[in-house]
């Protein structure tokens, strides 16, 4: 499993906010209770708390 730390978000058109991996990857993180809980997406104070942290990079995994 490859892990690519958050260097940045962005929002998509409909709303929903995408982290930018260090590897410049992208990978919607949204907020979509009870499926996906991810209440930090939600205040920049929040986003900006998962800067460095690690998501797995699928597309990473597939080029590899």
């Amino acid at each position: 499993m490859i892990q690519q730390p958050i260097t940045g978000f962005h929002q998509d058109e409909a709303g929903h906010w995408i982290a930018e991996l260090a590897c410049g990857h992208t990978q919607h993180v949204r907020h979509d209770p009870p499926w996906q809980s991810r209440p930090w997406t939600q205040t920049e104070e929040g986003r900006a708390t998962m800067l460095g942290h690690t998501l797995r990079c699928s597309l990473c995994e597939q080029s590899a």
